[in-house]
């Protein structure tokens, strides 16, 4: 059962466990997926955005074509705000700061990326430290992407030197053992509803 956690009219906001695709993959073992979960009971839902596999928190559905195009609008413009929390390695050098680095799919590891200042898209990411456990040699931070590049949290964190903990893709043998499971989550997000003008702000209590 996937938690809803807002709907009117026109969308559906959901909180998607991590390890589950958002929409099918290929082959028949990537066919479960949040999407054809959520079909079961709003058959006209229709995907707004993604989030990756390992990741968990938010996503917004739209529950016609109308809604489904004005809110990816507000994506495209930028106009949608997001807050991640997430446990990375180590401890960072600021306690707040920017990364703004270009991303590229890494096209050898795919689905990988790496920044490329030649030919990457650009990728900008605010940062701020929540706290650190000393014992356990690690941070919460809190991430607010101001660009929506593939992996982008995950790759910007790796090249301040602080991976997310459980980053099957990036983050180092000593991040990794530190969890079972990416520790990123998709906490709040806020914008003006395009069909009834409405301001909403949503969250999603971290699981972590």
């Amino acid at each position: 059962m996937i938690p809803i956690l807002y709907q009117d009219d026109h969308l559906l906001v959901v909180d998607k466990p991590h390890d589950l695709l958002t929409t099918p993959g290929r082959g028949p073992d990537k066919q479960d997926c949040l999407i054809s979960r959520i079909l079961v009971d709003y058959p006209n839902a229709r995907i707004v955005h993604r989030l990756d596999m390992a990741t968990s928190g938010i996503v917004i559905l739209a529950l016609s074509h109308q809604a489904q195009v004005a809110m990816g609008k507000l994506f495209e413009q930028r106009l949608v705000e997001k807050v991640y929390i997430a446990i990375v390695q180590g401890q960072l050098s600021d306690s707040e700061g920017e990364v703004n680095l270009p991303l590229i799919c890494d096209w050898v590891n795919r689905p990988r990326q790496k920044v490329c200042f030649e030919t990457g898209k650009s990728a900008y990411t605010k940062y701020t430290c929540l706290d650190y456990d000393e014992a356990n040699h690690c941070t919460r931070v809190k991430l607010e992407p101001k660009t929506g590049r593939s992996h982008q949290l995950r790759v910007h964190m790796m090249a301040q030197g602080s991976p997310i903990l459980g980053d099957y893709f990036y983050a180092s043998e000593e991040a990794m053992k530190k969890s079972d499971r990416l520790l990123l989550h998709a906490h709040q997000i806020s914008f003006m509803n395009p069909l009834t003008q409405q301001p909403l702000l949503i969250e999603s209590a971290v699981p972590f």
